[in-house]
């Protein structure tokens, strides 16, 4: 593929934002509501297995290919097969290797963290899922690089309605935590089939030791700085899978899951679009500076209200719905973590512009001081808190934000403080709304769902008031592009 001008990079940029949220918002909203289900039906402890066995495997997949698809992904010239092959099979080797590992430790896992018979069913059957999800790879990177994610989102709907709905059937047919192992094994068959069948590619293996070598001179970086947020997040997990018990791991799981939601459905799809796109303007920094801000403003426009209001209506569902009074606990984490989750809309896109344009090194350094900050708040605040003070944890070293911002700025000038600020604005005004009439107007679910309408109304409003001339420029270029004029 030969390098695209800035116009086709915009055009396909907006194009992919428009496919992936389209495509996927309606499924995502699915999970949502199914998770959600699944928190009535499922004890904290189940959910508490399945967030520590997920957290296991997800410590497995970061050693799956050494970075060398981001490699790919970030690399100028148009790709060899020789470049294909050899990552396929440096990949499929450490699968493997890691799988072997994962199986023999399995007598230890179950020891340490208690597992009976069905956790370790479903551990091994997320290790299945994880070598099926590698070999979706190849096909994945080919339509990236082409920025082509009207198909590459076709696997994605399909592994998301397959897992969602075979999980809630049988956690409502009392399956239990047996409803993930199923549901984990029908998306990962289900993924990987339609993801050749979407991308066609032959499976080929060989090795270039020129490739490689010069490949992993950024995907070793890269990796290295992805090990830092495997320690940080995952390994974090499984520290406090032996130190909390299972109820409180599930509070810790539930909190985190609602008040990441807001990124899993917005930022990682603007991020996973931003990245290749980047990459291709690392030379042209003015372009890039604007890219930057647009997609900042496109993530906190969503999250600050988002966040703000499940933080502020949350407390209702615990009295308005049957059995979700057990969740209670976790409402001061859900807080906490969404202060992470504003927090990071800002920062997660800044550190992924600098991974786009080559600057490893700096992300690595954060990462480092991040991943430290993390470990030694952790346990402090546990012992003095609880549960609670893994989120308070996040919660403060999120609060570095300023200091991304200034290292971002000595390679890409931005200026976020009136694009931040005018959404923040907003939802200060949308937060005081909600909060002062939700105890006169919430009584069930219906006055539930008009609540969240009145929270969005007037956020909407409060944006036209403060914002009007940005909004409707960034509207008409996002028209005149997808008519496809530019």
């Amino acid at each position: 593929m030969h390098d695209l001008d800035i116009a086709t990079i915009t055009k396909k940029s907006i194009h992919g934002v428009v496919a992936l949220v389209s495509r996927t918002f309606l499924i995502q909203l699915i999970g949502q509501v199914v998770t959600f289900l699944l928190t009535v039906y499922l004890s904290p402890t189940d959910y508490g297995v399945f967030f520590l066995v997920s957290s296991v495997i997800v410590f497995y997949s970061y050693f799956s290919d050494i970075g060398l698809a981001a490699a790919l992904i970030q690399k100028k010239e148009d790709l060899t097969d020789e470049d294909l092959k050899t990552t396929f099979t440096v990949q499929q080797a450490l699968v493997l290797t890691l799988i072997i590992v994962g199986v023999s430790l399995t007598g230890w896992i179950r020891t340490t963290y208690t597992l009976d018979d069905k956790g370790i069913v479903l551990y091994h059957a997320l290790l299945a899922a994880f070598f099926l999800s590698s070999l979706k790879t190849i096909p994945s990177i080919l339509l990236e690089r082409h920025l082509d994610f009207k198909r590459l989102v076709i696997p994605e709907i399909v592994e998301t309605l397959l897992f969602n709905c075979t999980v809630l059937v049988l956690a409502i047919k009392g399956f239990g935590i047996s409803s993930f192992t199923y549901a984990v094994l029908a998306r990962g068959i289900a993924g990987t089939t339609t993801m050749y069948l979407v991308k066609p590619w032959r499976i080929t293996f060989g090795f270039s030791r020129p490739v490689a070598k010069r490949l992993l001179s950024y995907g070793v970086p890269f990796q290295a700085n992805s090990l830092l947020a495997l320690v940080k997040d995952q390994l974090l997990i499984l520290y406090l899978g032996a130190v909390l018990t299972k109820p409180m791991l599930g509070f810790v799981g539930f909190a985190q899951k609602w008040a990441f939601m807001p990124l899993r459905l917005i930022m990682d799809n603007v991020i996973r679009i931003t990245f290749p796109s980047f990459s291709r303007m690392a030379d042209q920094k003015e372009y890039l500076g604007k890219a930057i801000e647009k997609s900042i403003f496109a993530v906190v426009f969503f999250i600050f209200p988002i966040t703000t209001g499940m933080v502020i209506l949350m407390p209702y569902l615990f009295s308005i719905v049957p059995k979700y009074q057990k969740w209670e606990p976790a409402m001061l984490s859900v807080l906490f973590f969404a202060v992470n989750a504003a927090l990071s809309s800002i920062s997660t896109p800044l550190t992924n512009a600098l991974n786009a344009i080559g600057k490893i090194k700096v992300t690595l350094y954060l990462m480092i001081f991040w991943t430290l900050s993390t470990w030694i708040l952790t346990p402090i605040l546990i012992f003095s808190m609880g549960f609670t003070g893994v989120a308070l944890a996040s919660a403060i070293v999120a609060s570095s934000v300023v200091l991304v911002v200034y290292v971002t700025n000595k390679y890409v000038p931005i200026k976020l403080v009136g694009l931040v600020f005018r959404p923040l604005f907003a939802t200060v005004v949308m937060g005081l709304t909600i909060w002062s009439l939700s105890p006169y107007i919430v009584r069930n679910v219906p006055s539930f769902v008009l609540m969240v309408v009145i929270g969005a109304i007037v956020y909407a409003l409060s944006m036209i008031i403060v914002a009007k001339k940005q909004l409707v420029a960034d509207w008409k270029m996002v028209r005149l592009q997808l008519k496809g004029e530019a």
